[in-house]
């Protein structure tokens, strides 16, 4: 009996598309086939989502065009612990919205990890904190801010996590020290 041995993961790729939300790419490869009953192969090919903020010829995107990633604001308390070990973290900001419209999928996510969906409601305001290392070197700002748009502009979310919960959302405005209230704090990524 010989079972399927695979070899390790490729480095990750870029964003398959600049500009928009879409994924990335890792593979590895088939160093011996089973044979005589042996375990099969595994998987070969794994994704995972990214978003590219710049496109090819290094030009911005324009943010309208692609969603606010977010996740849970915990996620930013061992962040910042990585941070501070390494010397790299740079002052971040904070940023109120009112969210105008959720997407069922945020009240159906049973695992672990996405259980904070289930704190974002239509009309409530949350505060979504910008930390390095989302906050971008170049521009001094998360992608999906908000920076730039104009009074009322309907903005695009979505939870790292789970596509299928995103929706909009209204800048309200950005505060330089961050006191979001735990349940209702999120983070940029």
């Amino acid at each position: 009996v010989i079972s399927c041995e695979v070899s390790q993961w490729s480095a990750w790729s870029g964003c398959a598309e600049p500009c928009r939300t879409t994924y990335r790419v890792r593979r590895r490869r088939v160093l011996r086939e089973p044979r005589n009953g042996g375990e099969p192969c595994p998987a070969l090919e794994e994704r995972a989502g990214c978003v590219h903020y710049w496109s090819r010829q290094g030009a911005e995107c324009k943010q309208a065009l692609i969603p606010a990633l977010i996740t849970t604001g915990g996620f930013g308390k061992a962040r910042k612990k990585r941070a501070a070990a390494d010397g790299t973290e740079r002052a971040g900001y904070c940023v109120e919205f009112q969210l105008v419209a959720i997407m069922p999928g945020c009240m159906h996510s049973h695992r672990s990890y996405t259980r904070w969906m289930r704190y974002l409601r239509e009309g409530h305001t949350v505060c979504v904190e910008c930390q390095h290392p989302a906050l971008d070197s170049r521009s001094l700002h998360c992608y999906g801010d908000g920076s730039g748009s104009q009074e009322n502009e309907l903005l695009h979310w979505q939870a790292v996590g789970s596509p299928q919960c995103r929706g909009t959302w209204k800048r309200i405005r950005q505060l330089d020290t961050c006191s979001c209230p735990s349940v209702h704090s999120f983070l940029f990524i």
